[in-house]
């Protein structure tokens, strides 16, 4: 008797001890998005529409990568606008950029959340980020100047 709950007693605690890493595992396994650099994002043919998350003023400084879209992570309408973008379709490619990755972090994960399903987060934005790489315009990637519409220009 003294043999069976001991042999219960080391099998629940080995049970115990595993279930952290089993944990990681599956949170791992289950990432709700794609996270890579500047650099590797450009060199991908994945055909991910690049949305720029900052505000116009920060694409007024620095200017957006060529290929991006500026919808600002603040408007209401984000994930809206997004969907329109992307023709009303949750699963075409997505990827976000901000100005060193926090709010495109933020951005992925209001896109998960709302049933995106092909979701990128360019990890080291456009300025770079220590631990995520050097950022677009370190990177010496292509940007385009951004003009504020007439229409905005004008409020």
């Amino acid at each position: 008797m003294k043999f069976s709950i001991g042999l219960i007693a080391c099998a629940l605690l080995a049970s115990a001890a595993s279930a952290p890493a089993l944990a990681q595992q599956e949170q791992q396994a289950a990432a709700p998005y794609q996270t890579i650099s500047s650099e590797t994002f450009s060199k991908a043919s994945s055909g991910a529409a690049l949305v720029d998350v900052r505000e116009p003023s920060e694409w007024a400084q620095t200017g957006m990568p060529t290929s991006a879209r500026g919808i600002p992570i603040s408007s209401t309408d984000f994930v809206a606008r997004v969907l329109a973008m992307s023709g009303g379709d949750k699963s075409k490619p997505v990827a976000v950029i901000c100005r060193s990755g926090n709010r495109s972090v933020k951005a992925a994960q209001q896109l998960v959340d709302a049933g995106f399903t092909n979701v990128t987060n360019i990890s080291d934005g456009m300025m770079g980020r220590d631990g995520a790489g050097k950022g677009w315009l370190a990177a010496s990637l292509p940007t385009v100047a951004y003009v504020a519409a007439a229409s905005a220009a004008a409020q």
